[in-house]
């Protein structure tokens, strides 16, 4: 789920310890969708800043929540940060097959800030497919769960 290029006022670059999320996000901040970069995750926050500032991003542009240890808990402690930033529009970055649910959730938690997914396409040709088919077979029953668990609504 992609929604096309936009500009807004930050990105939230969620962890899972895939390379290509902050790369990804680099290069929406390196084309001026937005000016700001939230790292979001326990055991990522380190590494992923180290990727976007190796591909360019100035420290002073990133953010850090290094807590969530989940998508749920991503949204549940980026968002008061989000807020105090100002942020009115705000783009998630994860996997492709992880952006439904990581949007949903955002938007859930905070109907007041306007969401867009840019995700990475990491595995999404043949070539990669396989390093990412047991992450995708487990996407199903967490859209299933975060509907039950969290009345997050998965369409």
């Amino acid at each position: 789920m992609d929604s096309g290029a936009t500009t807004a006022d930050a990105i939230v670059v969620l962890g899972g310890g895939v390379p290509s999320r902050p790369d990804r996000a680099a290069e929406l901040f390196k084309a001026g969708e937005a000016l700001r970069i939230l790292v979001s995750g326990t055991n990522d926050c380190d590494w992923s800043e180290q990727v976007l500032e190796t591909n360019g991003v100035p420290a002073a542009a990133i953010e850090r929540e290094c807590e969530s240890r989940s998508t749920f808990e991503n949204a549940k402690f980026s968002i008061p940060l989000l807020r105090r930033m100002g942020a009115h529009r705000v783009i998630i970055v994860t996997s492709w097959f992880h952006s439904r649910r990581a949007q949903a959730t955002f938007e859930h938690l905070a109907p007041d800030i306007k969401f867009f997914s840019r995700p990475s396409y990491f595995g999404y040709d043949a070539k990669n497919r396989g390093e990412v088919q047991a992450y995708m077979r487990m996407e199903y029953p967490k859209l299933i769960g975060y509907w039950g668990w969290h009345g997050v609504a998965p369409f």
